[in-house]
């Protein structure tokens, strides 16, 4: 019997094989829908991260973010509020890795919320190619330690 993969070693596995895939074909720098899309739905339960820290609840976009150069807007909603657009840094694509966070501060990467007051948080992630794709999130199934 094989041994079962938890759901981050298997979103880890389909990020490597879809690497794979990509240094086999031309190269890419992962800067469009199209090269993108697939890695982000196969990391789709990590695209947020939520940590209790120093008297406040971080909201993280970071894996998202590594990805954002396939993306023209990121919304987000906490606890059923309107939605609200998180401001994405620049794609560098005159570099080697476009996708690279400079991150200078920390609201590049995340938002801050009273400690213990984000429940649920819903996303809709528009790509560059104009398709959008949702998620919706529960405390529990994205707060880190």
């Amino acid at each position: 019997m094989l041994p079962r993969m938890t759901p981050m070693k298997a979103a880890i596995a389909g990020v490597l094989s879809l690497s794979a895939l990509a240094q086999g074909a031309k190269a890419e720098n992962f800067t469009t829908a199209a090269e993108v899309r697939p890695i982000l739905q196969a990391t789709k339960p990590q695209w947020i991260a939520l940590r209790n820290y120093d008297g406040h609840d971080l909201l993280y976009f970071t894996n998202l973010l590594s990805w954002r150069c396939g993306l023209t807007e990121i919304f987000y909603s906490v606890n059923g509020a309107e939605m609200v657009p998180f401001a994405m840094e620049p794609c560098y694509l005159d570099t080697a890795q476009p996708n690279a966070l400079k991150a200078e501060t920390l609201d590049a990467i995340l938002v801050s919320f009273p400690p213990g007051t984000v429940d649920t948080v819903d996303l809709n992630v528009i790509f560059d190619d104009g398709m959008a794709e949702q998620a919706h999130y529960e405390r529990k199934a994205v707060e880190i330690q």
